[in-house]
């Protein structure tokens, strides 16, 4: 009798998680596409109209988003990820319907307009709130609320970039952070949905290079670009913890609003590729990168790239916007490994693969921002034709850069928490 409970039960689960992850494929895929389009449109007519707009339009897309926040949604606050942690935390606690078009407009939103982060954050608390509320409109897998949460989210990630295992592992490592069976069995069956939905609709790869071939010898330079890649995702750590303490004690919502947007704003003004998410800009910036020997004009570009596109997103973040840490890190990381390559090969001599660097740059980056490896490995690896035959060096430079983060500060943006000797040592 009881392993027939238990077959019940899992057949419960399965089927209520395909059907979390068809609805979150399609909402994942729905607003990737929407914001890829519009972006693409709005920066190109800006530029052609006067690119003094650029320093403007960040602050419209969060000032209608700060409207819709006080009006539509009746002045409840998104706080992004964290929110997900806290309702898989007490059972009592659940993520309210509105956070799934809250988060889905404010994400487009915010992108479409400059704003220099990424749709992931919003996408992840969007499908979460999905699985979420399959739970508890339905009588179906009643007792597995944390288990379709991470359906949802599995799904989500999955079908952003194109990548089942990234998005699966994701669910694990970030928002689990434990394995069960049954979370296991939720995950696996979303994101079988979501590997059919990107097998017949969506398989488009976020890069259009080929990774060729890499070589043994480069390997203490996959070791340096790891190290590095990890002091970049705790500078980029820190602004975004500083910022939103700095832009949380604004009273004043025009000046918070303004302050953020139209520095972002200024900054995008005099480099158009911290634009939206910059994936443009990274597809600009490798094929330079490629085709091109390195001068100190193309090295001062890629450098102010490293250091201001985490600053311009944690500004965003701060100002209001919607999103996270998953396209600045992968966007900053490239432009690193860009960077790292080209130094290396006009200073010391190297034949180092520009494509292979800003890859390695982008796993090291992400994997420290989020402190999850596993997932930045087979993420990145997913982004580019053959990026699989990248797999050994690619583990290396991720867990290298996740180790040496964690060691350095324990905290990432998804998980920090205060202390309670900086409290007390605060408040003295």
């Amino acid at each position: 009798m009881r392993t027939k409970i238990v077959l019940y039960n899992s057949l419960k689960l399965i089927v209520a998680s395909m059907f979390i992850g068809l609805a979150s494929a399609l909402l994942a895929d729905s607003l990737k596409h929407l914001t890829e389009a519009y972006q693409h449109r709005i920066f190109q007519n800006a530029g052609q109209i006067s690119p003094f707009l650029y320093i403007i339009l960040p602050s419209i897309g969060i000032t209608i988003i700060y409207f819709l926040r006080k009006y539509a949604f009746k002045k409840r606050q998104n706080k992004g990820i964290k929110e997900i942690y806290t309702t898989l935390e007490t059972r009592k606690d659940h993520l309210p319907l509105f956070k799934i078009p809250s988060h889905y407009f404010n994400g487009f939103l915010t992108v479409i307009f400059g704003g220099s982060t990424g749709i992931e954050v919003s996408t992840v608390v969007a499908t979460a709130t999905v699985g979420n509320a399959i739970h508890k409109k339905s009588k179906v897998a009643f007792a597995y609320k944390n288990e379709l949460i991470c359906a949802g989210v599995a799904a989500g990630v999955a079908t952003l970039f194109g990548s089942p295992v990234a998005g699966w592992l994701f669910a694990m490592e970030v928002i689990a952070r434990k394995v069960s069976r049954p979370i296991l069995i939720s995950c696996t069956s979303s994101v079988l949905i979501a590997s059919l939905f990107i097998y017949l609709i969506d398989n488009k790869r976020l890069l259009p290079y080929t990774v060729e071939t890499w070589n043994w010898a480069a390997l203490p330079y996959i070791i340096g670009v790891g190290i590095l890649g990890a002091i970049l995702a705790l500078y980029f750590t820190k602004i975004v913890i500083h910022a939103k303490k700095l832009f949380g004690g604004i009273r004043n919502n025009f000046l918070r609003v303004n302050l953020g947007a139209v520095t972002v704003g200024i900054l995008i003004f005099f480099l158009p590729y911290l634009y939206g998410d910059s994936y443009h800009g990274l597809h600009e910036i490798i094929e330079m990168g490629t085709q091109q020997s390195f001068t100190i004009p193309f090295g001062i570009l890629l450098l102010l790239l490293v250091i201001l596109k985490p600053l311009a997103a944690s500004l965003t973040l701060g100002a209001g916007g919607d999103g996270g840490v998953f396209a600045p890190s992968i966007v900053a990381g490239a432009f690193l490994g860009v960077l790292f390559a080209q130094l290396c090969n006009t200073y010391l001599g190297t034949e180092l693969i520009v494509l292979n660097f800003a890859l390695f740059g982008a796993a090291a980056t992400l994997s420290a921002a989020i402190h999850a490896p596993l997932t930045a490995l087979f993420l990145i690896c997913s982004i580019v034709p053959g990026g699989y035959l990248l797999f050994i060096p690619m583990a290396i430079t991720s867990f290298t850069a996740k180790y040496l983060a964690k060691w350095c500060y324990p905290f990432n943006v998804y998980t920090y928490k205060e202390t309670k000797l900086a409290v007390i040592s605060r408040n003295k």
